[in-house]
């Protein structure tokens, strides 16, 4: 069996579960997530530490209860602590604003780049050359830093661009006469 699938989710402070035949969905104090169920797992509650097993000893089944578990303890961190990316911009004039749910950034461009927040994750920026995306739903707080970082990523000579905070970028040497 999967070793990851394993391990029991622990239902934290302030988080309680409901498991139906077609979805979980983990409410908490920063608000409520769902997930699709696949027929391959079984998931019971007991006493607030929910354990996952394999429905059958396919490989497919042992895989899937596996994502299934960690999918679930991201959702039970997400609603009872949050996730959080943050970002940096490296560059002279490069600078962000946030603005309820738009992010302004000024990347060297010709033009502003906004960038609409979508429901359920917010932007923040401490200083004008950092971003703080906040968040319960970790793959979308780590879709919308993704999408934050395309616009310019990190150039290999100079690491100019908008880079996650504990990236390192490797500089390449220029070229020799």
């Amino acid at each position: 069996m999967s070793r990851v699938g394993k391990m029991p989710v622990a239902l934290t402070s302030g988080a309680e579960a409901t498991i139906t035949a077609e979805q979980i969905v983990v409410k908490g104090p920063l608000g409520s997530l769902t997930q699709s169920l696949n027929g391959l797992v079984k998931i019971e509650n007991n006493s607030g530490v929910l354990s996952f097993e394999a429905a059958n000893d396919s490989r497919e089944a042992n895989a899937m209860s596996g994502t299934l578990r960690a999918l679930v303890n991201n959702m039970v961190n997400g609603v009872t602590k949050g996730f959080e990316k943050k970002l940096n911009l490296v560059g002279v004039g490069y600078k962000a604003q946030a603005q309820g749910d738009k992010l302004n950034l000024s990347l060297g461009f010709s033009h502003p780049v906004v960038h609409q927040m979508p429901a359920g994750v917010t932007c923040a920026t401490p200083t004008p050359t950092e971003i703080l995306i906040k968040g319960i739903n970790r793959q979308q707080v780590g879709q919308v830093a993704a999408e934050v970082r395309a616009y310019r990523q990190p150039e290999p000579y100079k690491g100019k661009g908008v880079r996650y905070s504990d990236e390192v970028v490797t500089l390449k040497e220029t070229k020799k006469k």
